[in-house]
């Protein structure tokens, strides 16, 4: 295998407990980030790119002629084997545009491959689970994975070639069909994700020791993590502007991109390997499910470009965009892009997308700046990236350097009224809804009831939430996910506990009405509006005419049973108590310079239950006086 190794493993990620512990090898004259990177290529021949105009895009012509500044990827070859066949192994990056491993797989090769591979974990029906869909993900986002699979099929095939299906631990198949096919050259998308670390290596290894060529360039964010992470002493940036700072503007920002390719080498013989077209839900054994609203969201790169166009069409929107505004209660047209999914998945290359907002910045006379803007949401996205690529146990409490350590219950009665929208409190219930219907919200609903969960009212570890939304986010992230719950939670990023997302006037702010709350939560939808965020206040005669009997057709709040007595508890008691919680940690966390034991958090917790009990025996006390 034609490599640069120059540096020792050096460990960085540490693997979920549901996956591989893994270990990155760095490399001196790497690139580790998710940006389009390529080798000191010669120009295209004329008769395999041609220059484009793309999707109509206002003002965006592209020249498919590559830059010859060297970008170099984690794995670069240092030559390439000529005439002979090549496999593009997908897994994210399902794009045709700005896509370096297949067109680096393409260059000189006889035949290509594309091939995925349907991991069983990730895509096969897990009845234990809390929703519909396999052990890892929930069945909307399979859906939006099968529907990006049928979409790059498409565009394959109209460049002379298919995806090829095959099923199976994914490594141990593309090794198999490394061997089958003779294959001299295989191109994948680099991934910091643990996840993919360990198979990746797996596959590396056996490509070492069978003379395979390994290209796996980064084409997933904007910069290279390692990068940063050296420029900063070998630490990542622990804030944005320290992130921006090291980051500076994207080398390759006014370098064009190559955006289409007029065909592929055809694929030769697939021997005995089981090929297969892309299956449906169906077929994947999902066949006695009903959902009574669909996912409005529909995979794959055409749409994620259509989506794209309509975006930048509206200049003066994407001028003044302005996180954290925004309505989250807009559901019939959502007050963000909704691009996010197809940048997860790659149907979108965030390099291409960030060209097309400087170039509407460029037609405009004023604009939003980063972290407010549009393009700040996206040095957002590698900022996380960047942390959790250079943070070990990034996914977890324990173990995990920058979180503070915390004594968050594990009330398993509580996560359930919260991920089953039965906390009673019809702004947090209704945003669980759209989640579990959609796999989408907006990311100030996402803020409402990721704070309810933890610091500002349930006091249930991050941990558990981030699992939830996890498993049911069309969007998932592993880096972007994790770094939010612990942000959210102020277990780190963000500290100000005394800040809470009220569960009542929170929402009341952007739709007085509840209409939000009435369409995910039909049973209130005849709730009158001065009742609506707070039912359980209305007179039973407006509870029997709007026919939602609080504690009956819809629950009383979670609240009203206190984790520490059966007393009434509102949600400023509620909050009152997890800031007081919080306060005690983060002196512990101070004190012991962040080397907390598990014997410190369970001393910490004893101390926090009986402080509560006297409390609570102090307030009987003077009840009976």
């Amino acid at each position: 295998m034609r490599t640069v190794h120059t540096n020792p493993l050096f460990p960085l990620q540490s693997a979920t407990p549901r996956r591989l512990t893994s270990f990155l090898i760095l490399h001196s004259q790497c690139s580790l980030a998710f940006t389009f990177s390529f080798p000191q290529f010669n120009a295209p021949n004329s008769d395999t790119f041609k220059h484009t105009e793309f999707l109509s895009l206002p003002l965006m012509r592209f020249s498919l002629t590559l830059s010859k500044t060297p970008f170099l990827a984690p794995i670069m070859a240092s030559g390439s084997v000529s005439g002979s066949a090549s496999l593009v192994w997908f897994r994210k990056g399902l794009r045709i545009h700005d896509n370096p491993a297949l067109e680096y797989a393409s260059k000189g090769s006889k035949s290509v491959y594309p091939v995925f591979v349907i991991d069983p974990h990730y895509m096969e029906p897990d009845p234990n689970a809390f929703s519909p869909g396999s052990t890892l993900a929930g069945l909307n986002r399979i859906r939006f994975l099968l529907e990006s699979l049928v979409d790059l099929d498409l565009s394959l095939k109209k460049l002379g070639s298919r995806l090829l299906i095959l099923k199976g631990e994914p490594s141990e198949v593309v090794i198999r069909c490394l061997k089958e096919w003779d294959i001299k050259k295989l191109c994948f998308e680099y991934d910091t994700e643990p996840y993919y670390q360990a198979l990746d290596k797996k596959v590396k290894d056996y490509a070492s020791t069978a003379g395979v060529e390994v290209f796996s360039p980064v084409s997933h964010t904007l910069f290279n993590p390692v990068d940063i992470i050296q420029k900063n002493g070998g630490r990542p940036a622990m804030s944005y502007q320290s992130f921006l700072k090291l980051a500076g503007q994207p080398s390759w920002a006014s370098s064009p991109l190559s955006m289409s390719i007029s065909s592929l080498p055809p694929i030769a013989d697939v021997g005995s390997c089981e090929i297969t077209e892309v299956p449906t839900v169906e077929e994947l054994g999902y066949r006695d499910y009903e959902q009574d609203e669909l996912m409005p969201f529909r995979g794959g790169e055409s749409e994620a470009l259509k989506r794209l166009r309509e975006s930048i069409s509206n200049k003066e929107w994407v001028a003044n965009f302005e996180k954290p505004k925004g309505d989250p209660s807009a559901y019939a047209k959502p007050a963000t892009t909704v691009l996010s999914p197809y940048l997860k998945f790659g149907c979108l290359s965030s390099r291409y997308f960030y060209q097309c907002l400087i170039n509407v910045y460029k037609d405009v006379k004023k604009h939003t700046s980063p972290p407010v803007s549009l393009v700040g949401q996206l040095l957002w996205r590698d900022f996380f990236y960047t942390v959790a690529f250079g943070t070990p146990n990034f996914d977890r409490m324990k173990g995990n350097r920058i979180c503070k350590q915390i004594p968050w219950n594990n009330d398993d009665e509580l996560l359930a009224a919260w991920r089953e929208a039965r906390t009673g409190y019809p702004w947090i219930d209704a945003i669980m809804v759209q989640l579990r219907k959609w796999g989408w919200m907006h990311h100030l609903a996402r803020h409402c009831v990721a704070c309810f969960l933890t610091r500002g009212d349930l006091f249930v570890h991050w941990e558990k939430g981030r699992d939830v939304f996890e498993r049911l986010l069309i969007d998932s992230d592993w880096a972007i996910n994790n770094g939010n719950w612990m942000w959210l939670s102020c277990s780190s990023f963000f500290y100000q506990y005394n800040r809470i997302y009220s569960p009542v006037s929170f929402g009341k702010k952007y739709d007085p009405n509840g209409n939000y709350i009435r369409h995910f939560l039909p049973v209130l939808k005849d709730m009158p509006k001065q009742y609506i965020y707070e039912p359980w206040t209305a007179p039973l005669s407006v509870q029997t005419q709007a026919k939602c009997i609080i504690g009956r057709d819809y629950p009383k709040p979670w609240l009203v049973i206190s984790l520490w007595s059966p007393s009434m508890v509102s949600h400023d008691s509620a909050s009152k108590e997890c800031k007081r919680k919080l306060g005690e940690a983060y002196a512990l966390n101070q004190k012991l310079n962040g080397q907390v034991s598990e014997d410190d958090l369970k001393n910490l917790r004893r101390k926090l239950e009986e402080n509560k009990e006297q409390e609570s025996g102090s307030r009987r006390q003077k009840q009976k006086l």
